[in-house]
C-alpha cells in the first residue's frame, strides 16, 4: 500500500545561503484573511475515493509517463508542441498522487519536467518554450508548479537545483507583478495593456502558491486583481470574459469564483452568486457534452466546490467523478480536442485526485 503523508505536516528547511536571500511575505493583504473551516479540506465525504477511481488514476499516470519527451517536456497535441504550461500540469497530476521530484515512482518524471521548465525561463522571467502565442497562460501554470515544488520541498536536497528553482520562481513572480494592467488583470502577452478573467486567474493561483512558499507578493497586486475579478461578474452570478464585453459562461465563471478563494476571500456575496450560477449551469451529470474548455472549466469548478465544502462538495464531487470515469478513453487517457491528450489527462487526474489533499494550493 502506498504511504500517504500530510502536506500540512511537511517542514521546509533552507540552507544558510537561502536564509540570507529568501524573500519574506511582507504584507498579508487579501491572502491573510480569516479562514473558516467549512471547506472539504477537513470534512471528507464517505467513499470519496472508489476502487474504479484508483484504477483510472493508476492507468492514467502510467499513460502520461509514457508521453514525456526526452527533454522532460510534454506536448500540447499538434497545436502547441513542447509547452511549459502543459508540462507543469502533467507534473502537478503526479504530485497530486504524492510523488515529488526525485522521490516516488514518478519522481524522475517530475524532475525532468522541472528541469525543462527551469531551462526555459527568460531573463525577463517569462516561462515559455516552443509556443509563443499567449505565453502568459503557460507562464501562470508553470509558475504555479514551481511554487508548489519549492513550497513542498524547499528545492530538494540538490542545492544547485534548489537555487535555480528559487531564482526561476522569483523571476516568474516579478514578471507577473510587473505586467499587471491598470485594471488589475493580465492578458495573453506579458505587457500591461489588456486583461481577461481567464489569464488573470492563472496568475492569481501562481501568486498564491508563491506566497505560500515564502516569496514576496505585494498587497497592492492582489487587491487590484480582486477588484478586477469583482468587476467581471455579471448580475446572474457568472463572469464575463473582459470588463468591456462578454456574457456569462460556466468555465470562466468557475475560474472567477476560484480566483476569489485563492485571493483569500472565503465569505462574500460574489462567491455565493457564483456558486449558485455554477450549480445551475455546469453541474456534472446533467450535461455530459464536452464543449469548449470542458477540462479547463471542471479543473476550476472542482476546486471551487472543494473550497466551498458542505452540500456543494457533497453534490458535486460524486457527479464529476463518475462523469470523468465515463469519458475516459479505453487506453486509459482523456482527450482534449484543443490542447491534446496529455493536457486532457493531466486535468482529469488533478480533478480526480482532489480528495487525496496533497497539493497545498488546494487548501484554505
Amino acid at each position: 500500500m502506498k504511504a500517504r503523508f500530510s502536506v500540512c505536516g511537511l517542514k521546509r528547511v533552507l540552507t544558510p545561503s537561502f536564509c540570507a536571500i529568501a524573500l519574506c511575505f511582507a504584507s498579508a493583504g487579501s491572502f491573510g484573511q480569516d479562514r473558516p473551516d467549512d471547506g472539504a479540506q477537513n470534512n471528507a465525504l464517505e467513499n470519496e475515493i472508489t476502487p474504479e477511481l484508483d484504477r483510472a488514476v493508476t492507468e492514467g499516470l502510467a499513460w502520461l509517463a509514457s508521453q514525456q519527451n526526452q527533454d522532460g517536456s510534454f506536448n500540447g497535441g499538434t497545436r502547441y508542441g513542447r509547452h511549459v504550461g502543459i508540462t507543469a500540469l502533467v507534473c502537478l497530476s503526479f504530485m497530486a498522487d504524492g510523488h515529488m521530484p526525485g522521490r516516488g515512482g514518478y519522481g524522475e518524471v517530475i524532475s525532468r519536467g522541472l528541469d525543462f521548465i527551469i531551462s526555459n525561463v527568460a531573463e525577463t522571467g517569462l516561462l515559455a518554450a516552443d509556443t509563443s502565442h499567449g505565453p502568459m497562460y503557460g507562464h501562470g501554470f508553470a509558475a504555479l508548479f514551481l511554487g508548489e515544488v519549492y513550497g513542498m520541498t524547499a528545492g530538494g536536497p540538490d542545492v544547485a537545483q534548489a537555487e535555480r528553482l528559487y531564482e526561476a520562481l522569483v523571476k516568474a513572480v516579478r514578471l507577473i507583478v510587473q505586467t499587471q494592467n491598470a485594471d488589475g488583470g493580465w492578458r495573453y502577452n506579458p505587457v500591461p495593456y489588456d486583461a481577461d478573467i481567464s489569464v488573470t486567474i492563472c496568475q492569481i493561483m501562481a501568486l498564491r502558491s508563491a506566497r505560500n512558499a515564502g516569496i514576496e507578493v505585494p498587497k497592492q497586486t492582489i487587491d487590484k486583481a480582486v477588484e478586477y475579478v469583482r468587476r467581471c461578474q455579471n448580475v446572474d452570478g457568472g463572469f464575463k470574459y473582459q470588463l468591456t464585453s462578454g456574457g456569462s459562461a460556466w468555465p470562466r465563471s468557475a475560474a472567477g469564483v476560484a480566483s476569489l478563494y485563492y485571493a483569500g476571500i472565503y465569505e462574500d456575496q460574489a462567491i455565493d452568486l457564483g456558486l449558485g450560477y455554477l450549480m445551475q449551469r455546469a453541474q456534472p451529470g446533467r450535461n455530459t457534452r464536452q464543449g469548449a474548455h470542458y477540462y479547463y472549466g471542471h479543473y476550476y469548478a472542482v476546486q471551487t466546490m472543494y473550497l466551498a465544502g458542505g452540500e456543494y462538495w457533497a453534490e458535486w464531487w460524486p457527479a464529476i467523478r463518475e462523469e470523468l470515469l465515463r469519458l475516459r478513453v479505453s487506453d486509459g487517457y482523456w482527450d482534449d480536442q484543443h490542447a491534446g491528450s496529455s493536457y486532457g489527462t493531466a486535468m482529469a487526474l488533478i480533478i480526480l485526485q482532489m480528495p487525496k489533499r496533497y497539493l497545498p494550493i488546494f487548501q484554505k
